[in-house]
């Protein structure tokens, strides 16, 4: 046997195969653009309100359903469901969540008895307002490279860019997508 090591046969790559092979291996270069850093920050922000939220045993849906019922104080789940873009049913299981919570009541409609009226309750008003300043600390710090102007301006070109996307303004497209709450068990 010869331990001695022989000459690999294949030809030595070009210098052209080198170089690709070289790119193959470089890593990606970074996201670029406003789109990227848009869904960045949007997912970076979404994650830290869900924190603030759930320390007051909310989620970020529950909010945008309280925030809209205190809106409109009234409105009916059929109604709730159009501004959202879900159907009925959707809507009946979120709010089913609101109201074992004792922060959203549903009244029977004196106009027609077949539809429910929202309300919140005064757990539910308390509730809100303790989000609202969640909200508000959650917003100062992210906003908090910018000036009073640098926010403002943001805010206007953001809500430029949604208006020109068909974006429903004060709902998140999220509630389309949302999971199913668990079933109850009636143990």
């Amino acid at each position: 046997m010869n331990s001695a090591r022989q000459p690999d046969p294949s030809p030595a790559p070009a210098p052209a195969q080198d170089r690709a092979q070289a790119q193959d291996r470089a890593p990606a270069p970074a996201p670029r653009g406003a789109a990227f850093l848009l869904a960045q920050i949007g997912a970076h922000a979404a994650g830290r309100f869900a924190e603030r939220v759930a320390t007051l045993g909310l989620t970020p849906a529950d909010v945008g359903l309280l925030r809209m019922v205190a809106g409109q104080p009234g409105r009916s789940q059929r109604a709730l469901a159009e501004d959202l873009g879900v159907v009925p049913s959707r809507v009946v299981a979120l709010i089913d969540v609101l109201e074992d919570k004792q922060l959203v009541e549903r009244r029977r409609s004196a106009e027609d008895r077949r539809n429910y009226e929202l309300h919140l309750t005064p757990e539910g008003r308390r509730t809100l307002g303790a989000v609202s300043r969640a909200a508000a600390t959650h917003e100062d710090d992210l906003l908090a490279a910018l000036d009073p102007d640098g926010r403002a301006r943001l805010l206007e070109l953001l809500e430029r860019v949604a208006a020109q996307q068909e974006l429903t303004p004060g709902v998140h497209p999220g509630y389309r997508t949302l999971a199913k709450p668990a079933a109850k068990r009636k143990d």
